[in-house]
């Protein structure tokens, strides 16, 4: 290897880390603090629910139908459910952006907007 090759990986390497850092800086400067559950039942927004206060709320369907999510310990999670199967139910809690539980007989689903990745691209249960 000659020496412009060594400066070159060099220059290379010192560029690649300073794009690294500013895409870290930039993801913890665009996502805010507030982690909040947002609650959508066949695509509308039922409801918003903050991580940080610790809530039980019985969502009910106009058919008679519900789902009971619980927030607590700035989790959340689906401790009840009117459907057949409870994949809802016994569905891990959630608390870091993008997390979701979702149940589909009732075309419910809770997403977790804002607060802290992670840093799992997927994972399954």
């Amino acid at each position: 290897m000659k020496k412009n090759d060594i400066i070159l990986i060099a220059v290379i390497l010192v560029m690649a880390i300073a794009v690294l850092l500013g895409m870290r800086i930039w993801q913890k400067s665009s996502t805010d603090g507030d982690a909040v559950a947002v609650v959508t039942i066949d695509g509308n927004v039922y409801g918003q629910y903050p991580l940080s206060e610790d809530i039980t709320e019985k969502i009910e369907l106009p058919d008679g139908s519900y789902n009971i999510l619980s927030i607590s310990d700035s989790y959340a999670s689906v401790i009840e459910a009117s459907c057949p199967d409870q994949i809802c139910v016994h569905h891990n809690h959630i608390k870091y952006q993008g997390e979701t539980i979702v149940c589909l007989p009732n075309k419910l689903v809770v997403e977790i907007h804002g607060g802290e990745d992670n840093g799992i691209d997927g994972s399954t249960y």
